[in-house]
């Protein structure tokens, strides 16, 4: 698929077919697209738990407080995005700068992931809504969590959602 094609084609899927299994092979090349993503003097202060059985739906209760996140228990696969520490080089940049570039490199890794689950024919959702300790605690994980991103094979029935966004206009600013 093309990148533009590939770009209005992912969505946030929160309809999941849970009878369907995620193939090793898909897993590994969207796990290795978010580990080619760039970072910050490529420290990748970031790891990933993938998340699969009772464990996978252990997290999705985690994320599901408050009623939120529901779809997330009929995913077969929650990848725990948490944060690491920097290398040296990240780490003085971060400090000299006061920007913590640990939150950018994730989103970015977040991203290539994403678009190579939707390159695969896979779908994915990002949630941020989760309980960060019960996360950790389930996954042995000593630094916070991030992100956690479902995945797995949209129901065969869901057809694409109209993507709503600002202008053009609205978010970009021509400047000579």
């Amino acid at each position: 698929m093309d990148f533009q094609r590939l770009v209005l084609h992912r969505e946030s899927c929160r309809a999941y077919d849970s009878a369907r299994a995620v193939e090793d092979e898909k897993l590994r090349l969207v796990l290795e697209a978010a580990r080619l993503a760039p970072s910050a003097c490529n420290a990748q202060p970031y790891r990933f738990t993938v998340c699969r059985g009772e464990l996978a739906k252990e997290v999705a209760r985690a994320t599901s407080g408050m009623g939120m996140n529901r779809f997330a228990l009929d995913a077969p696969i929650l990848l725990v995005i948490s944060e690491d520490d920097y290398n040296k080089t990240a780490a003085l940049g971060a400090k000299l700068k006061g920007n913590d570039y640990r939150s950018i490199d994730i989103g970015i890794a977040a991203s290539h992931l994403t678009l190579a689950a939707s390159d695969l024919g896979l779908s994915t959702c990002i949630l941020g809504w989760f309980d960060d300790r019960r996360i950790r605690e389930l996954c042995a994980l000593s630094h916070p969590v991030r992100l956690v991103v479902t995945l797995g094979y949209a129901k065969e029935d869901k057809a694409p959602r109209e993507k709503k966004r600002k202008e053009y206009s609205a978010l970009i600013q021509e400047k000579k």
